[in-house]
């Protein structure tokens, strides 16, 4: 009974995570792939034949891969990331937001930034 409800629960988690992925696929602002890698390792936990089709998708497989096997990540998301977290983190300060947010916001945003500029390109 708890496996069950453990594959379930894994499951559930990998739809989630592919329909947040494809609302990135429609909305540029959202990302895709981190929601993809997520899917993917959840339904590793719960799902193999899911998992088996996303790493044999010919567009989104390959990215799966090679963060997998590599934690490369490819040098052009890299720049879009960085250059959409600097624009988001500048425009918190034109929102009437708190203090402790408008600095937060972007001090967390730098962390990724610096973390995602470490990973090996493709």
């Amino acid at each position: 009974m708890l496996k069950r409800t453990a594959t379930l629960l894994w499951r559930a988690l990998a739809v989630v995570c592919i329909v947040a992925g494809l609302v990135g696929v429609l909305l540029p602002v959202v990302p895709t792939v981190p929601f993809l890698l997520a899917a993917a390792w959840a339904a590793g936990r719960g799902w193999p034949e899911l998992e088996a089709r996303m790493l044999a998708h010919p567009r989104y497989g390959p990215p799966i891969v090679r963060w997998r096997e590599r934690g490369a990540v490819p040098r052009r998301a890299k720049w879009f990331a960085c250059v959409g977290m600097a624009c988001s983190g500048a425009l918190v300060w034109l929102t009437p937001l708190p203090l402790w947010f408008k600095v937060a916001l972007p001090s967390v945003l730098l962390c990724v930034g610096i973390w995602l500029c470490s990973r090996p390109d493709e």
